[in-house]
């Protein structure tokens, strides 16, 4: 596990000007934060530009393609329903395409892992997502997982996640936990009866075993780490890496952020239907 030093300094979060640094950390330990890509301004019409798709979804005036089958009716007394995802955003909304299309980001991931394409068209796409804790919410926590063991037949991998936060993350709206290191493990695929064609056992940055098996559910793993965002906030996280969502502790507090992969494999299994899910218990 690394040694993350003083404990005033906050681990795996770099700068504009930290590219070298933020690729050396996330080969180590599987992600990195970036911070300050964006004026404060810019954030705040990206935020306005994905609350305006939100209200459009919940009011019918985007179609099926950009809402999932999982809202949720307000608990606040108000007439028009809240809508915790937005499929498929960066069609819809030019700030959140140029936002994953940011020079640096991609020349970070191209870093990373190489020529890459972003999933837009395929599946759900970029998504914008409301997280919150309420019993009426379809979407409060997740358990340990990687994102590979979601097909661990496809052969688009590898890949790492994106994650632009639109709220700053905390204890009371939730926050991701990470087990840094993790992704050089060959870590297990789920079980299931029938295995589709291409299926692998075990998917990794390495051949090397799991020194531990990955928790069932919400245990805690002795060295993951507690990982806050800022209001911002770039997270990029590889497809290997063992990561959960903590659920929030105040009801009342959302948590909003866009979510998209990257990819290395296929482009044309971006549309597969169909995708293996492990431990997604709220």
């Amino acid at each position: 596990m690394p040694s993350y030093g003083s404990l005033d300094v906050e681990v795996g979060v770099f700068g504009p000007a930290e590219m070298d640094r933020a690729k050396d950390f996330y080969l180590a330990h599987g992600f990195a934060v970036l911070r300050d890509l964006w004026p404060d301004e810019y954030i705040d019409r990206l935020d306005a530009a994905c609350s305006q798709a939100q209200a459009d979804v919940a009011a019918g005036r985007l179609g099926e393609r950009h809402r999932s089958r999982d809202h949720f009716d307000p608990t606040d007394g108000s007439a028009t329903p809240t809508v915790h995802y937005v499929l498929h955003v960066s069609e819809v909304v030019e700030q959140v395409r140029e936002a994953f299309h940011h020079p640096a980001v991609g020349q970070l991931v191209e870093n990373l892992i190489g020529p890459h394409w972003l999933l837009e068209g395929g599946l759900f796409g970029v998504v914008f997502q409301d997280a919150r804790s309420d019993s009426e919410s379809g979407y409060s926590r997740i358990g340990w997982h990687s994102d590979w063991q979601g097909g661990p037949h496809l052969a688009r991998w590898p890949s790492s996640a994106i994650t632009i936060h639109l709220d700053a993350t905390s204890p009371a709206n939730g926050f991701l936990r990470v087990l840094p290191g993790s992704h050089l493990w060959a870590t297990p695929a789920p079980a299931i009866e029938e295995k589709p064609e291409g299926w692998q056992d075990k998917g990794g940055r390495t051949d090397q075993d799991p020194p531990i098996p990955m928790p069932s559910a919400f245990e805690r793993i002795p060295g993951e780490l507690a990982l806050y965002c800022q209001r911002g906030d770039v997270l990029l996280h590889d497809c290997y890496l063992w990561h959960a969502a903590a659920r929030g502790t105040d009801d009342t507090v959302g948590r909003r952020h866009l979510r998209g992969s990257w990819y290395t494999g296929r482009e044309d299994q971006g549309v597969v239907p169909g995708q293996f899910v492990k431990n997604a218990a709220r």
